[in-house]
């Protein structure tokens, strides 16, 4: 399957603009990347945290000549058009919601980046049919992520080879890789950046100035902190809830945080790491076996 070239419009992603001339230095204090590494040839991934330094949204943003064009959760995004406004102030910005004018489109398998005239490198751009498309600046694995109208997405995208992948394919490829997205896999209020793969996807720049949420990020990185771990895992039988407890030995080992069929992700206290990437753990009548990707780096533990 994953020889051919597919496309998958994404409904629980949406599409907003920020403009204006104050839109880098605006954004620059409120997200956890580098918002000097967006342009209309660069796209990158961030989060917006709380002032407590949990996750709020995740945001792919990609320049489009004198706006920002964003992605976030298509049922969360006029919440995070609120917080934006609530920041701001007199800074000369503009706010658009633009979900009836463009969709957001996944793009994955085969020659899909080539396709694409795309490069392997996270976050290349470029110019697609009225709007834009990017190398996924997480990971080159996950393809490719298109901003386009919405009369004409998908007849332009069959013209150009790709065809209609499965309803949720998309989804289980991210899970097969571990990696999260949106309010379905990370718990706004409690999810922490470093648990959840945020370092190592290009997501948070140790070297910018502040940012809202930035202490207790760094923090966590500089005192050792991560104990915990959001990673695939793979089940056999029936698949279990999202919050389902793992134990280990009446251990609390982790909990499962979303599952579709037999792949899923798990927060995992790596205190426990062996026994899950081991032999694994049952819940009920379903077997947990978890797996470090290769783009993971976890934390040595003393």
């Amino acid at each position: 399957m994953m020889d051919k070239a597919f496309f998958e419009i994404n409904p629980a992603r949406a599409v907003i603009a920020i403009g204006g001339e104050d839109r880098a230095s605006f954004l620059q204090g409120l997200i956890s990347n580098d918002t000097a590494r967006i342009g209309d040839a660069r796209a990158i991934f961030a989060a917006l945290l709380t002032p407590q330094g949990k996750f709020a949204h995740d945001l792919m943003l990609v320049g489009e000549g004198a706006r920002y064009l964003v992605d976030a959760e298509s049922q969360r995004h006029l919440d995070l058009l609120k917080r934006l406004r609530m920041f701001k102030l007199r800074s000369r910005v503009t706010l658009d919601d633009l979900d009836a004018e463009f969709v957001v489109v996944q793009l994955f398998g085969g020659d899909s980046l080539s396709r694409l005239g795309l490069s392997a490198e996270p976050g290349a751009a470029r110019a697609l049919g009225g709007g834009v498309v990017f190398t996924d600046p997480r990971l080159a694995a996950l393809g490719a992520r298109a901003y386009l109208p919405r009369a004409t997405a998908e007849q332009m995208l069959c013209d150009l080879g790709f065809e209609a992948a499965a309803p949720g394919s998309f989804r289980r490829l991210r899970y097969s890789l571990g990696v999260p997205e949106g309010s379905e896999d990370l718990i706004p209020d409690k999810s922490i950046l470093l648990e959840s793969g945020f370092d190592e996807m290009n997501g948070i720049d140790w070297q910018k100035g502040c940012y809202m949420g930035q202490e207790l990020t760094a923090r966590t990185k500089y005192r050792g902190l991560v104990r915990k771990r959001l990673l695939p895992v793979r089940f056999e039988g029936p698949t279990p809830a999202p919050g389902a407890d793992l134990l280990l030995d009446g251990k609390d080992a982790g909990e499962i945080r979303a599952g579709d069929g037999d792949l899923g992700l798990a927060l995992i206290r790596l205190e426990h790491l062996d026994a899950l990437t081991g032999s694994g753990i049952d819940i009920g009548d379903t077997h947990v076996t978890a797996r470090v990707p290769d783009w993971a780096k976890l934390p040595e533990l003393a």
